[in-house]
């Protein structure tokens, strides 16, 4: 019954709503988090307001506290409302794309993917407006407390899911279309010391496994797909999936009924390329 309601919930009233109905029902069943609970969702009467409080308690400091943290995270939503519908279709691709997530509560309190994510935003906001000091500062309190490195002059866009986020590094001029997902420990780097346009393009729907580092100015194509541990350092064509050190061309994606990014498929077909690039 409690599952019925909440898929009704959802769908009149969208995902803080939906969050807000399983937070009571969290804290109705363990009242040791019903204060933790109050104070992070259920006091607050907007997602943005919630999101901005959280935020703030996880990156507040000695140099910044919450509250000067709080001030500049509503700042950035209420300038930018796209920012809060970002995080929302952020936090509705968790539940849909990691059978380990049993509700938006999870996403929204406790996984790193998310929260690196949603702060990213707010220091990519403040780069565009040319608040670099504080935009850098923001930068590495995620970094230092979420393991998740992210230059706030990147480009990422919604629908982005990043699982268990341990060690992911975006360099400044990747750009992260919508609807992609990636795993642990990916890397969208460069390859030296050069400056100006230097890190990858993943276009739409992408699935980057774990481990897999893309470096250098080169496009990952629409809907394409990254073996974990792979390191791609040539282009990648749409639909397609690479494999290998150095990544080569194994296939297609074979993923029915959708983008790999939303299929979370990771199994291979065919021979992987080696170092020397023979199949093995």
């Amino acid at each position: 019954m409690p599952e019925a309601k909440a898929r009704v919930v959802e769908s009149s009233g969208g995902v803080w709503a939906q969050l807000r109905v399983e937070a009571m029902q969290s804290a109705a069943e363990e009242p040791l988090l019903a204060s933790f609970l109050h104070a992070t969702i259920l006091h607050h009467e907007r997602v943005d307001d919630a999101l901005s409080y959280h935020l703030a308690q996880k990156l507040g400091g000695a140099d910044m506290n919450a509250l000067q943290l709080r001030e500049v995270a509503m700042e950035a939503y209420a300038a930018e409302p796209e920012l809060v519908r970002q995080a929302e279709r952020d936090m509705r691709v968790v539940r849909e794309r990691d059978p380990a997530c049993r509700s938006y509560v999870q996403p929204f309190l406790y996984f790193k993917g998310y929260a690196g994510l949603q702060a990213y935003r707010v220091s990519n906001w403040l780069w565009r407006q040319e608040r670099e000091v504080l935009a850098f500062h923001l930068q590495s309190r995620i970094s230092e407390l979420l393991g998740v490195d992210i230059h706030p002059a990147a480009t990422i866009g919604s629908g982005v899911f990043i699982d268990h986020a341990h060690g992911i590094v975006i360099g400044e001029t990747a750009v992260v279309e919508d609807d992609v997902s990636m795993l642990h420990s990916v890397t969208l780097g460069g390859t030296g010391k050069e400056r100006g346009d230097r890190h990858p393009k993943i276009r739409r729907g992408v699935l980057i496994g774990a481990g897999a580092k893309v470096l250098g100015a080169i496009e990952v194509g629409v809907e394409a797909r990254i073996a974990a541990g792979s390191v791609v350092l040539s282009p990648v064509p749409a639909r397609c999936t690479v494999a290998g050190v150095p990544a080569r061309p194994i296939g297609g994606v074979n993923c029915e009924g959708g983008a790999p990014a939303t299929q979370m498929d990771q199994t291979l077909k065919g021979p992987i390329p080696n170092a020397f690039g023979d199949g093995i």
